[in-house]
């Protein structure tokens, strides 16, 4: 069996975990295994998950807490357990840094797959990320990216021109995600939505690369012109209690759903009428992706990689205007599901092709 370490922060609900997690229930576990090397002090979202499909999860510092300690049990944990691959999940490459610790204590093949298309936009970070590429670049074996934009962030414009960036797409389990209506009506009936009333959606967590703040905005510009509607915000985060009290200036408290972690999404998803995010910035957002699969409309912003749009479900918007992007969204907020299955067949954004993918590119290394 081979099996394959994965370093990150944590194993809570996110982009790249929740890619991961698709990959993991859909590997041939007799064959492959994923184990996991986190930061995280406290239980993760996915980690009784990850134990019940046989794999291993390790603690240890992070190098801002203890760079000596965070170097000495990475390598101990490769070298014990014999780790050949090793997959670092980061989008500054200064993370590549853990690869050359990996190398040097015996893994053949290190990978690292970009996460984000950007780190924000202090002067600090992306010379951080300038020095990582000249530093550690040299111990990265295999490259992948979920879109050009993460491709070009963390690996640079030449190297992704070059060819030597692999895309591979946050894929869906389509028998998963699709379009509930008995579900809609369940979900619906437990957040009190009747019939009558449009639900604007978002998942996400709340930290300023989500934009929350526009989105609040943006909101209040639909309910000026539709009275009934109601915000659906699925996720959890720092800014939710800033977030929360904008809505209570706004006197938009008895209109907005704070639904917290939620593992239900294709149901969630269901319940929606359209779905609006406006990032900053996103490697390849993994629930952009999932709305598609369930038809659901997307209104997003113009920073998110033109590849999210695989269905033609999706709307791309400038950030500043926040009526521009109220009247974008209530144009399609009754319109009806369309069957998305066969566009994400032919596009590989199915889970089993980006698994299969993940194995010849990851584990055989073809």
């Amino acid at each position: 069996m081979k099996r394959l370490l994965c370093i990150l922060s944590g194993m809570n609900v996110g982009g790249a975990e929740t890619f991961l997690m698709k990959v993991y229930r859909n590997i041939d576990r007799l064959q492959y295994q994923m184990d996991f090397c986190i930061n995280e002090k406290e239980k993760c979202f996915y980690e009784d998950e990850i134990l019940s499909m046989g794999g291993k999860v390790y603690r240890i510092p992070s190098k801002s807490e203890n760079l000596k300690d965070f170097k000495k049990q990475l390598a101990e944990i490769i070298k014990i357990n014999g780790y050949g691959n090793v997959l670092r999940i980061t989008s500054n490459a200064m993370g590549f840094m853990d690869l050359k610790i990996a190398k040097m204590a015996g893994a053949n093949v290190c990978c690292a797959r970009s996460s984000n298309a950007s780190d924000g936009y202090s002067l600090k970070l992306k010379i951080v990320h300038f020095l990582g590429r000249i530093l550690f670049n040299k111990y990265v074996d295999i490259k992948i990216a979920p879109s050009d934009l993460a491709a070009k962030h963390t690996f640079g414009n030449k190297t992704y021109e070059d060819g030597k960036v692999n895309i591979i797409h946050n894929g869906v389990d389509l028998e998963i995600f699709k379009f509930y209506p008995e579900e809609r009506v369940r979900i619906r009936s437990e957040f009190g939505i009747d019939d009558g009333t449009k639900l604007v959606g978002h998942i996400g967590r709340f930290d300023e690369q989500k934009n929350h703040a526009f989105l609040i905005d943006i909101f209040a510009s639909m309910i000026e012109k539709d009275k009934n509607l109601k915000l659906l915000l699925v996720g959890k985060g720092n800014l939710q209690d800033q977030i929360k009290e904008k809505a209570y200036k706004l006197g938009l408290s008895d209109k907005i759903i704070f639904a917290g972690f939620r593992n239900d999404i294709p149901y969630i998803l269901s319940a929606m009428d359209v779905f609006v995010f406006p990032s900053f910035y996103e490697g390849m957002p993994n629930t952009v992706i999932e709305a598609q699969a369930t038809g659901l409309p997307c209104i997003i912003s113009d920073t998110i990689t033109q590849e999210a749009n695989i269905t033609g479900l999706v709307e791309y918007m400038s950030l500043g205007n926040a009526d521009n992007w109220a009247m974008e969204a209530l144009k399609v907020v009754s319109s009806e599901r369309i069957d998305t299955k066969e566009l994400f067949i032919k596009n590989k954004y199915d889970i089993q092709s980006v698994t299969s993918e993940f194995v010849d590119k990851i584990f055989d290394c073809k």
